[in-house]
């Protein structure tokens, strides 16, 4: 907070007012959210479904007394040593808005503080450790993610003509459980990784269905593993064509439809996706080596292959979306120690990173316009197909400091031109300097 008021030069001011905004809960993050969704849906085709991307990060702290703190467990920590850091724990959903090189952008459209209860000391009453772990169990992740999804159904539902529009939502293996696939809002569908020994099942026949005698059975044969389904022979592979980042990657897939699985209950009938491991080198002329495959399951037992593996590999953008928000924007290094403002300040900052996403969306992603900052000269003379965050903040800087200089062209520096003798020395453009310091 001190360094945003220095930075717009209200040090010397009264800062009294700017504190009070996020310790007062004086914020609406529903609603300042709701309009970048409404922003990411109307960049979207009228009958495209909106596809988020669900995950949690940690953000780290040094404060002993902020609320909602707690010792977590390092997901950066190696295998082999299990590490613990300070930090605050919160979940995203990040929605899929399309670029016009057939690559995708997360844009962020949901942020929540998910605290966990706080466990109470050794002399604590009977009473007090039910309620401990009444409270556990309300905090839990995934629970956290499907209330979050019903929400947004909910949200869809009340826009015009977003109940038409389906949800996809793209996990990882922590929130593929039976609390998020038993708690599944309608035209809902969840893709997400699932372990390669788990224990499927084949639809019952109609016979054992509807017996004469005895209870209906409601599982049929067990079905093959996903790794027994990766190592079948009789089972062919499919070649796909899937855009990463706006490249074309082709991928090999099996398929398995219909299933089911005990943990998603009878309401959801499945299919399981198999992705084959896919090679690279570490550098030209070296071994070549395998990453390991990936198992997914589907909801939608009529999806088609393409689209859920073009989701699952679009979900990477929600670890960029993290990465960028905790080094370029310094979400999570804020300080604070009020329980409002702990969860109204990274929130408040992920809500401006997306905004200032969707306007690179609408005003600089595409052709060149000749308002943009130059490239620096090191950067390479082709231009990169996404605009970087990077050069989105110093656009963003110069427009604003333009501002204060009288600026209004950023295509160029001050007029260069050869002095008549080589020796005269000039003041150089105040203007140019600070903008090339930005830059």
């Amino acid at each position: 907070m001190t360094g945003l008021l220095t930075t717009s030069g209200q040090e010397f001011l009264d800062w009294s007012a700017p504190y009070r905004l996020f310790s007062r809960d004086r914020l609406p993050l529903p609603e300042i959210f709701s309009v970048i969704r409404r922003a990411v849906l109307a960049a979207l085709p009228p009958q495209a479904p909106l596809t988020v991307a669900i995950d949690d990060s940690l953000l780290r702290k040094t404060g002993r007394r902020i609320p909602g703190v707690a010792w977590r467990r390092d997901p950066l920590g190696p295998h082999f040593q299990t590490n613990f850091v300070w930090a605050q724990r919160v979940l995203q959903f990040s929605a899929a808005v399309p670029l016009s090189e057939s690559a995708s952008r997360l844009v962020p459209i949901r942020f929540l503080h998910a605290p966990t209860a706080a466990k109470p000391s050794r002399q604590a009453t009977p009473e007090q450790r039910a309620d401990y772990h009444r409270a556990a169990r309300l905090t839990r992740l995934p629970l956290l993610a499907v209330q979050q999804v019903v929400g947004l159904r909910g949200e869809l539902d009340a826009d015009p003509g977003g109940a038409r529009r389906p949800l996809l939502c793209v996990v990882d293996g922590g929130y593929t459980n039976g609390t998020f696939f038993k708690h599944l809002p309608p035209r809902t569908t969840l893709i997400g990784r699932i372990r390669k020994d788990a224990r499927l099942y084949a639809p019952p026949e109609p016979a054992a269905a509807s017996p004469a005698r005895g209870r209906p059975r409601r599982y049929g044969a067990t079905a093959p593993t996903p790794e027994q389904v990766r190592t079948d022979d009789s089972i062919p592979w499919t070649s796909l064509e899937v855009s990463v980042s706006g490249a074309p990657h082709s991928v090999r897939v099996k398929s398995l439809r219909p299933v089911l699985w005990r943990t998603a209950g009878l309401g959801h009938t499945l299919q399981l996706i198999v992705i084959a491991p896919l090679s690279y080198r570490l550098r030209q002329g070296s071994k070549q080596l395998y990453r390991q495959p990936a198992f997914l399951i589907c909801t939608d037992a009529e999806l088609d292959l393409r689209s859920v593996v073009q989701a699952f590999v679009q979900r990477w953008g929600i670890e960029v979306n993290f990465r960028e928000q905790k080094t370029l924007l310094g979400v999570g290094q804020a300080q604070v120690r009020h329980p409002a403002a702990v969860e109204s300040v990274p929130a408040l900052q992920v809500a401006a990173y997306a905004m200032l996403q969707l306007a690179c969306l609408h005003t600089l992603d595409g052709p060149g316009k000749a308002d943009q900052l130059p490239p620096p000269r090191w950067a390479p003379e082709d231009r990169p197909v996404r605009f970087s965050t990077q050069r989105a903040l110093n656009q963003l800087r110069a427009e604003v400091w333009g501002r204060g200089l009288g600026l209004t062209n950023f295509s160029d520096f001050a007029s260069r031109y050869t002095p008549a003798v080589t020796s005269e020395k000039f003041l150089p453009d105040l203007a140019s300097a600070v903008l090339c310091a930005a830059n």
